[in-house]
């Protein structure tokens, strides 16, 4: 048994005179132990001492600068982690794991989890399906989670050195975008809470991460396990809708969240998971809570919540089909005989504000059933400490409050809201339209443009997630719809406020 408190003040008494060496301090512990138990040993320690490993086995003390925002955008997911896939892949089924039955059997459980989502059936993971779902999510998954740690870095609310905990990992996808997305400097004490199958593939994922990146996995439910210390960021990622009481369970993790931590759930984007995160994040939340909802849905009425459906989800740069993804695509055509009808498929569980059907509903092997390239989610960052994203209010003297817009109907206001969608339309020859919110509505409030010009298009340009200041906006009831939609034409004037 190593002194590891010895270990420990010798790093703390070198760490701001020279680089920690294991093979120097080992000569100074009892009983000197060998320099590569003193090096696991600092691993291990790395953390709490703020020490980062570097290459040649010595470590450095951690920039205590916040980690930066990397330009995320990927547009393919990493050969690193594909190949590991397939290495699973090729060790439980062959190197033609693809193609005859075993081909059919991951194709036909893939088929089943997406109708088991879409008809919120309860899920059951085997080894089976927790290829299968590797197969079909991990590279939406990895570049879906930089885009909601951006929120995060661009107001230096992510540190370098993080204590994670990932409640529902998975087979990795988050976890392996979170490696990619923090700089190579960073040190990551990650905690992967995961019961099923699914933690046999982590496991596999895992080894492709750094040095710097280190990992446990507690083979537990959610419900069972116990955090035991604070965490920097508490994630949700695509797994609430599978809990049984996803509210109960949340609100005992935001209490593992350190106070200047972030708590953050990302859901698909159908209606289902999409509102049923809403939900969550609306109880966690409450007005008079300390605890703020930092971003995207931000309230900007003091002492108010939203009521409304609640149905809000971005879309970001597709990423291609990975080959493992072809590779189950075109082998279900050429065993079926059947020539390919299309070049790519979009993967989405959610193209408009409307119910969608089940993707492989109709569909024949090689049309692009099993390529997944949209990068479509919802997601919620929480804070204890009550930031948020834009530090914004809506004015009373001034702006018009969507839980009192049945008042201004026909008339035009002004108003500060949220852009919370894309453009929401599915035809060139339509009006854009864009969901948006004060977070005081009990009704979907949208946006439609109808003029484009230099004085409103910041509607059109502005990120998910931003705020906008809109003057002089007709308000109209849209009884079809049962929303107000709010027309910006050439009377209007848009700016961006945060």
């Amino acid at each position: 048994m190593i002194d590891r408190e010895a270990v420990r003040a010798n790093a703390k008494y070198l760490r701001n005179v020279r680089p920690i060496d294991p093979e120097e301090i080992h000569e100074y512990i009892d009983g000197t132990p060998h320099p590569a138990v003193v090096r696991e040993t600092l691993r291990e320690e790395a953390y709490d001492l703020g020490l980062r490993e570097r290459e040649d086995g010595t470590f450095v003390p951690v920039s205590e600068d916040p980690a930066p925002q990397p330009g995320w955008e990927p547009d393919t997911f990493p050969e690193p982690y594909a190949f590991a896939l397939e290495d699973l892949l090729v060790e439980r089924y062959g190197a033609n794991w693809h193609r005859g039955e075993t081909g059919d059997q991951l194709r036909e459980t893939i088929r089943r989890l997406k109708e088991d989502y879409y008809r919120q059936n309860p899920v059951e993971y085997d080894a089976v399906a927790a290829l299968g779902y590797a197969v079909y999510h991990l590279s939406d998954y990895y570049a879906a989670i930089g885009y909601v740690l951006d929120d995060l870095a661009e107001r230096e609310h992510l540190p370098r050195t993080l204590r994670v905990l990932d409640i529902g990992a998975g087979t990795g996808g988050p976890a392996l975008g979170l490696h990619d997305y923090l700089p190579a400097d960073a040190v990551v004490d990650y905690h992967a809470v995961e019961p099923s199958a699914s933690a046999d593939v982590l496991e596999r994922m895992l080894k492709e991460t750094g040095r710097n990146f280190r990992t446990t996995i507690h083979r537990e439910t959610a419900e069972a396990f116990e955090p035991g210390s604070e965490f920097d960021l508490v994630l949700f990622a695509n797994v609430l809708s599978e809990l049984d009481d996803p509210e109960a369970v949340a609100s005992r993790y935001l209490d593992a969240v350190a106070d200047d931590g972030s708590f953050v759930a990302i859901a698909p984007a159908d209606r289902n998971t999409s509102t049923g995160l809403r939900d969550v994040e609306r109880a966690l939340a409450p007005p008079a809570s300390a605890v703020s909802v930092y971003a995207p849905t931000l309230r900007l009425w003091p002492g108010e919540a939203p009521s409304d459906r609640g149905w809000s989800f971005d879309r970001r740069r597709d990423v291609a089909a990975p080959p493992f993804q072809h590779r189950l695509d075109e082998a279900g055509t050429a065993d079926a005989g059947v020539e390919s009808t299309a070049e790519t498929g979009t993967g989405s569980a959610a193209d408009s504000e409307s119910d969608t059907v089940p993707e492989s509903s109709g569909r024949t092997p090689g049309d692009g059933t099993f390529r997944n390239e949209t990068v479509q989610f919802s997601y919620a960052i929480l804070r204890p400490d009550g930031a948020r994203r834009a530090d914004v209010l809506a004015d009373p003297d001034r702006h018009a409050k969507m839980a009192e817009m049945e008042r201004h109907v026909t008339n035009r206001i002004d108003l500060l809201a949220v852009k919370l969608s894309r453009d929401l339309t599915d035809s060139d020859d339509a009006n854009p339209l864009f969901k948006i919110s004060d977070g005081s509505e009990s009704v979907e409030h949208y946006a439609v443009s109808t003029t484009r010009d230099p004085l409103n298009e910041a509607l059109l340009t502005a990120d998910y997630g931003d705020v906008l200041a809109f003057e002089n906006v007709l308000c109209l009831w849209n009884g079809d719809e049962g929303a107000y939609n709010l027309v910006v034409d050439d009377e209007t004037f848009v700016e961006g406020v945060a």
